[in-house]
């Protein structure tokens, strides 16, 4: 996945690494002048050994990062950040003489990865992301990738987000997203998206005869029941929609621990959505990489998070509406499990990533039916129960 950011203070950083030096300011364009090109860069090679596409990497920059147009091509040094679930991310450098470095992030779409990623939808976003303090600046756009700003921080392991400090951070930043107006629609996509995956995830052939036969002990008739219900229950909540981060795991979050600065990365999976759902499927990620579910957060670091997410003095929250948000929270916190393991069928088919996607289906879908009943009866009990006024 990507790496775009914003710090605590409100000032743009760069995209994705770390260390101590500090880089060249890369002046970017307006969000009506990004550049683009049509060229596309091969990534079916590991970086080492991929020498002619890191040359046409440098000749990409060269192209679409202003100023380095006159760069001898000898300058450049490229190397990896990390090789997400969907994507590859390159730091690319440019060191003349004993001048300074500068840096830049080139993020190389993953193959098939428009069948669950709307790419259009992200790129509307990010200009507007950026002018609101979050992001990356966005610098230019070529056919599977874009090319964006350099954000000097450390990538967030998940038990870092639970970190009391570090939460608190996390929900007054995510408060902050979720007032960015983006152009267009403003109808929120979640289940619009879910129902989308799910028809493309209940026709699948697979070649593998293994994987077939896992593949065929799946009722998606059941899967659909279970998706209306919960659209059904969800819908009565009144969740407020908002522009979502909709994968805000650790990967995803970035701190500069010398500067204090929080960063948000990767806007792939951003859409306008609930608010709970975006808080849920954060709490989610604290079971990290080894999905222990059982990490998920408690009621009590719940509601700390709530009270820094709803007021600037926390202290001040009502308890009426941390309530309301717990609730909230905690039904879309199935919806999550949903999208998650119908994504995961999808990429079983499509990505060439070794990675056991069936496997990771019923692990999310399995969470999904061992919540569900908790989750039901805490919305249903909700909704029922008598309103002052």
């Amino acid at each position: 996945m990507g790496s775009e950011g914003r710090s605590l203070n409100g000032v743009a950083g760069a995209g994705g690494g770390g260390g101590e030096e500090k880089p060249r300011t890369v002046v970017a364009p307006g969000p009506a002048e990004v550049p683009t090109s049509s060229a596309a860069v091969d990534i079916s090679l590991p970086l080492p050994e991929m020498t002619p596409h890191i040359m046409q990497v440098s000749g990409l920059c060269k192209e679409l990062v202003k100023g380095w147009s006159s760069v001898d091509s000898s300058c450049f040094s490229v190397e990896t950040v990390s090789g997400g679930i969907t994507n590859l991310l390159l730091k690319v450098s440019v060191k003349e003489g004993t001048c300074s470095e500068s840096s830049v992030t080139v993020r190389l779409y993953g193959p098939n990865t428009d069948l669950v990623i709307d790419r259009e939808r992200e790129l509307l976003a990010i200009p507007y992301l950026s002018a609101a303090g979050f992001g990356a600046l966005l610098l230019g756009i070529f056919e599977n990738g874009v090319i964006q700003s350099f954000i000097n921080a450390r990538t967030l392991s998940p038990s870092d987000m639970k970190e009391p400090r570090i939460a608190a951070e996390i929900a007054k930043q995510l408060q902050k997203f979720h007032q960015v107006d983006i152009p267009g629609s403003k109808e929120p996509q979640l289940w619009n998206d879910i129902f989308k995956f799910l028809k493309k995830a209940s026709t699948l052939k697979f070649e593998d005869n293994d994987k077939h036969k896992r593949y065929d002990t799946i009722s998606f008739r059941e899967i659909q029941d279970e998706v209306k219900e919960l659209k059904d229950l969800s819908d009565l909540l009144h969740a407020p929609v908002v522009f979502s981060h909709n994968d805000l795991l650790s990967g995803n979050l970035m701190l500069n621990d010398l500067e204090e600065k929080l960063y948000f990365i990767d806007f792939e999976y951003g859409s306008y959505s609930y608010r709970g759902y975006d808080i849920a499927n954060h709490f989610n990620e604290y079971a990290g990489f080894d999905c222990d579910y059982s990490l998920y957060p408690d009621k009590d670091v719940q509601y700390h998070f709530f009270r820094n997410y709803l007021a600037d003095r926390p202290s001040e929250v009502q308890m009426q509406d941390l309530e309301a948000l717990y609730i909230e929270t905690n039904t879309y916190r199935l919806a999550s499990h949903i999208y998650w393991a119908l994504w995961a069928l999808i990429q079983a088919k499509v990505s060439p990533i070794d990675f056991d996607y069936l496997g990771y289906f019923f692990l999310r879908y399995g969470e999904y039916k061992k919540q569900r009943e908790f989750c039901f009866s805490l919305a249903q009990g909700f909704l029922s129960a008598p309103r002052n006024g």
